[in-house]
């Protein structure tokens, strides 16, 4: 059964996303996660956990001549990304699995770039949503090592892993890629100033052994508190939600 679907605009209209008007609907994060991959012309990246695509998306609007290969679990969400895909010209491919059981043809190759945004919820810890869709998406189905050990499986040498996940899965998250990666970085995202991190963007690389990095935290918006309604980014945080900038670890 087709999803009833909505057009949205992502990067002031430079990124057009169908997506369901009911279920899980991309917000920012898939948006600062693709402004972080440290991707440049003729790279091949790998998405796991794509959704509807808003991620590679707006990295494919950011860095042009990249080719995408993207995985979905959801059939429905898969689709959907694929009409994005056409209705934006990106060289993507879209693949119907599990990340846990990848298609031979993407076991038989490796990447440049490897980004996710996995589930944020733990589904033993919460309410499950109502929705099917925004269920799998928000509720962690596989386990984050499986998440770690895939990216890392499919990347080349000195190829990267740019992760964005809640700030309180960081050391997990370290443990998962320390084992199997090297050159971890950090770069915390605090929505106001005073406040402490929400998100975390981790990025690590296949076969380094450069020391970790806890870089200084990126502020969302503007001021100690919401002090009215409507958009209160920071500059910074505009151009990379609004204008396509990149959002560079320092």
């Amino acid at each position: 059964m087709e999803l009833e679907a909505s057009l949205n605009e992502f990067l002031n209209g430079r990124v057009q996303l169908w997506q369901p008007t009911k279920g899980y609907r991309a917000g920012v994060d898939p948006v600062i996660l693709a402004a972080s991959v440290p991707a440049k012309t003729g790279d091949q990246v790998l998405e796991l956990g794509c959704g509807v695509g808003a991620a590679f998306l707006c990295l494919h609007a950011r860095v042009a001549g990249v080719c995408f290969d993207a995985v979905e679990i959801q059939a429905d969400y898969a689709a959907l990304a694929r009409k994005n895909v056409t209705e934006n010209e990106a060289d993507a491919r879209i693949w119907d699995a599990d990340l846990t059981a990848l298609p031979k043809a993407l076991k038989q190759r490796q990447f440049d770039h490897v980004l996710a945004n996995p589930p944020y919820f733990d589904r033993s810890a919460s309410t499950r949503a109502e929705d099917i869709g925004r269920d799998v998406a928000m509720g962690e189905i596989s386990p984050l090592a499986e998440w770690v050990a895939v990216a890392a499986k499919r990347l080349k040498p000195k190829g990267t892993a740019t992760f964005i996940h809640r700030a309180e899965k960081l050391p997990e998250l370290l443990e998962e890629m320390s084992g199997v990666l090297g050159a971890l970085q950090v770069l915390p995202l605090q929505a106001r100033v005073g406040r402490d991190a929400g998100l975390v963007l981790v990025r690590a690389q296949k076969g380094a052994r450069a020391a970790f990095r806890l870089h200084a935290p990126v502020v969302m918006h503007e001021g100690a508190v919401h002090t009215h309604d409507g958009e209160s980014y920071t500059q910074r945080m505009r151009d990379v939600l609004r204008n396509g900038a990149a959002l560079t670890f320092p």
